[in-house]
């Protein structure tokens, strides 16, 4: 850690450190360290934003992103840096000979790709199960409905938030460890976090393909490509005009 500021100002090269950790120890450690963090953003930050209005805390949150993003840049620099934990990466032999011989083209699929098509699936399964059959999972949807009726009932919002921000913390280092897999790891993932709201408005699933065939039929043949950067939040501003209370949300008539 802030061995490209050190290098900076004293004209050193100090680039590692001397030993290394296995990668399963280093995920370990690296779940420890984001429960640590949950912990001080709940006690410095949101414990003084009980009951407040739920745009104040999402611009608390997008403000502590950027801050983070910027002391992280300080201390290890803004170049790529490769990640290597074992998993498979490369193309798919079976699919690419199975759809060749029924379609007679090949589908390029990566392995990593399936891997984490599996890994997400099993996270969202098991979010879930913990959101509807826990306890502390109904505790938090009462949270998130009410604070002041949560508190009501004897739900302490200390050990929600905490428990909320240690989740956040576990998916966002899954999907890290994931595409870092894939692009290296880089502080432009934090473009691809901010992807969740457009899928929160209309689903991954639309998203997702809405961005590959847009690339495929127009961005790629009139736009010149690269697309799929903007597509997702002009196609949730589009929705947002047209249908503000949701996909499949009904129409609120409110009388004053």
């Amino acid at each position: 850690p802030f061995s490209y500021l050190i290098n900076a100002i004293f004209g050193t090269d100090i680039q590692y450190f001397g030993w290394q950790a296995p990668a399963l120890l280093a995920i370990l450690l690296t779940v420890v360290v984001m429960a640590g963090f949950a912990w001080l953003v709940n006690r410095y930050i949101f414990s003084h934003l009980v009951n407040q209005e739920p745009i104040i805390l999402f611009m608390a949150t997008i403000g502590l992103a950027y801050f983070l993003e910027g002391v992280a840049d300080l201390m290890w620099g803004s170049e790529i840096k490769k990640l290597d934990v074992g998993l498979p990466q490369g193309i798919n032999d079976w699919i690419d000979q199975t759809t060749f011989e029924a379609f007679g083209y090949g589908f390029f699929i990566d392995n990593l790709d399936i891997v984490a098509t599996i890994i997400a699936a099993l996270l969202v399964v098991g979010l879930v199960l913990f959101s509807q059959y826990t306890k502390q999972g109904r505790a938090l949807r009462a949270v998130a409905d009410d604070h002041q009726a949560a508190l009501s009932v004897g739900i302490s919002l200390n050990f929600i938030w905490v428990l909320v921000w240690s989740i956040a913390g576990f998916v966002a280092l899954v999907a890290g460890i994931m595409w870092g897999a894939k692009s290296g790891v880089q502080f432009s993932l934090s473009l691809i976090a901010l992807k969740a709201l457009p899928v929160l408005m209309l689903g991954g699933l639309i998203i997702g393909v809405g961005e590959k065939l847009f690339e495929f039929l127009i961005g790629a043949p009139y736009l010149g490509g690269a697309t799929e950067n903007w597509f997702a939040y002009v196609l949730a501003l589009v929705f947002l005009v047209f249908r503000p209370q949701g996909l499949f949300g009904e129409k609120i008539i409110e009388r004053v």
